[in-house]
């Protein structure tokens, strides 16, 4: 439980990573120097499941990113695992773009369990409004699985709101995340392009440049029913993270929905 002001709230981290021991210390620190930021974690599961849990948080949406097709099923596997030894888990899948059969990896991705995608096309070098992604996103979205895109970077083109709202505008029922307030350093575009009554968001690598103004109007433009918190572990630290959402000041009734409730309604959470 987080507990504030004399209120306690159920908490789920909408957006964390976790990689194996082997490479974790290498992936995090690859991906701090991709942002610029100082990583003060390392992105392993046991980490999270302690940080998070000194924190308050009791479920956590963990993934990790393939950058090449040959560790589709290695990462997958991994993440399976991981949600067997820690059932606070719920486990994304790993996806590439250069999937052929489709049908058959998503087969594999429910077998194990694992309840959407996550995308990362800064990472993976693809678009997100690319031809050849329609018909996985369709697919997904017929299998009732969630798909994490990691959206916005002022310095690509890859994950702009406005290419995600290209999908959008092509599939209006297709539920899917909008990573970082719509897009991470695109913000003002975020509110402007992107928009959609399945179109979720998280507030992970968000709350740290954005004032409490303009934070609140992003959340007030995706809607308090649709937004997440999310810390995007290891990048931050899970206590810090919820500091800086219970600064916003919103409601109790608003809290327990961005800290929880969202999350465990998306994900069909039964307890």
């Amino acid at each position: 439980m987080v507990i504030h002001n004399g209120v306690s709230y159920r908490a789920a981290d909408a957006h964390a990573h976790i990689y194996p021991g082997k490479i974790a210390e290498k992936a995090t620190a690859s991906v701090g120097r991709f942002y610029d930021i100082s990583m003060d974690n390392v992105g392993l599961p046991h980490v999270l499941a302690e940080k998070g849990k000194a924190a308050g948080i009791e479920k956590f949406l963990v993934s990790s990113v393939a950058t090449k097709l040959a560790q589709v099923r290695s990462i997958n596997e991994f993440i399976q695992r991981k949600c067997s030894e820690y059932p606070e888990f719920v486990g994304l899948a790993a996806w590439h773009q250069d999937v052929e059969d489709i049908g058959a990896e998503m087969d594999d991705i429910q077998a194990r369990g694992l309840r959407g995608i996550k995308l990362h096309p800064d990472f993976q070098e693809f678009f997100i409004d690319e031809d050849r992604m329609i018909p996985v996103y369709e697919e997904a979205d017929r299998r009732g699985l969630v798909v994490l895109f990691h959206t916005g970077d002022s310095r690509t083109d890859f994950s702009s709101p406005r290419r995600l709202m290209n999908v959008v505008e092509k599939l209006p029922d297709f539920t899917c995340i909008a990573a970082h307030l719509g897009g991470y350093t695109e913000w003002d575009d975020a509110r402007k392009e992107l928009h959609g009554t399945n179109v979720y968001v998280d507030c992970s690598s968000s709350l740290f440049a954005l004032t409490r103004e303009q934070a609140l109007a992003s959340i007030e433009h995706f809607g308090v029913d649709r937004t997440m918190f999310g810390t995007d572990f290891p990048m931050w630290e899970p206590a810090e993270e919820i500091q800086r959402f219970l600064a916003l000041g919103l409601s109790e009734e608003d809290n327990r929905k961005i800290f929880y409730e969202n999350f465990a309604r998306l994900f069909h959470l039964e307890d």
